[in-house]
């Protein structure tokens, strides 16, 4: 029986449900159906894109590092031999398929869901109360995670490397966006529940397949042996979650009106200061 090669993985499973949703994206723009309380149209495309190349960037020195050690590890008959850095081509080609198809069940979610709205006529909007206690108290516990797992990373034993990387790479972007926005991710929370649990559970599932065709392998030596179904790691979970963690905050995040409004707030704050520093620039 024919082995799965890492572009086949990537066809039917990750780019088959872009077509999809995208058609589905297309035909909502049709029907002029928008999201309520987010910038629509160009703008979700923008995102999307931002997403990718920031998804490009930031995760190759990770998956480089990942590669180098030996914590993943592909076989070489199921992918082309075209390598960048440590990296083969599939691997960055996933970087980029992941991030659009994750974008665009957001956009699909966001279209369907109902925030609370206040007020009348064209003062319609979406009723939020901000909450810089849960900012401050989420980001400061997300900070000890992090240093927690820092600490493994650099000092614990092999069998975290993968878990205690994954957690010391992801998690200083998703502290970022907490104390942006810890308040507007909550008042989202159900859009961002399903933003990531649908993706996080489907990618999960479907690694249990390329694992099975040894489309890739992950280091025993270098991962807690905790397995799902006696064959998925935790860490791939893990994995699987955080990057859809990343982008579903992130998409919320950049396309919110309450962003909008939040981030010229602080423009304004930032300003002011200069201002005060410097006054001979009024």
């Amino acid at each position: 029986m024919k082995q799965m090669t890492y572009f086949s993985f990537l066809f039917r499973f990750v780019i088959l449900p872009i077509l999809i949703f995208l058609l589905i994206a297309l035909w909502d723009e049709k029907r002029g159906k928008r999201i309520t309380g987010f910038r629509n149209g160009k703008a979700v495309w923008m995102a999307i894109g931002i997403h990718v190349l920031l998804a490009v960037t930031y995760t190759t020195p990770w998956d480089n590092y990942l590669m180098a050690t030996g914590v993943w590890y592909y076989n070489p008959d199921l992918v082309t031999g075209i390598v960048l850095g440590y990296v083969p081509i599939e691997e960055y080609t996933f970087f980029v398929v992941e991030t659009i198809l994750a974008g665009l069940w957001w956009w699909f979610l966001a279209r369907r869901f109902s925030p609370l709205l206040e007020g009348k006529g064209l003062g319609v909007r979406v009723k939020f109360t901000s909450n810089k206690q849960l900012v401050y108290v989420s980001a400061c516990l997300l900070i000890l995670l992090w240093l927690a797992f820092t600490s493994l990373f650099f000092f614990g034993n092999e069998k975290w490397t993968y878990l205690s990387i994954t957690l010391f790479w992801a998690l200083p972007p998703i502290i970022l966006q907490f104390l942006f926005g810890a308040d507007i991710l909550w008042h989202y929370r159900k859009l961002v529940f399903w933003a990531i649990m649908v993706p996080g559970t489907y990618l999960s599932l479907m690694d249990i397949v390329a694992l099975s065709e040894t489309t890739w392998s992950i280091s025993p030596s270098q991962t807690t042996g905790i397995l799902f179904f006696g064959i998925l790691p935790l860490e791939e979970v893990v994995f699987f979650f955080i990057t859809n963690v990343l982008i579903s905050f992130g998409m919320t995040l950049l396309l919110a009106n309450v962003s909008g409004e939040r981030f010229a707030g602080l423009k304004k704050q930032v300003e002011a200061w200069r201002e005060a520093l410097n006054p001979q620039a009024r």
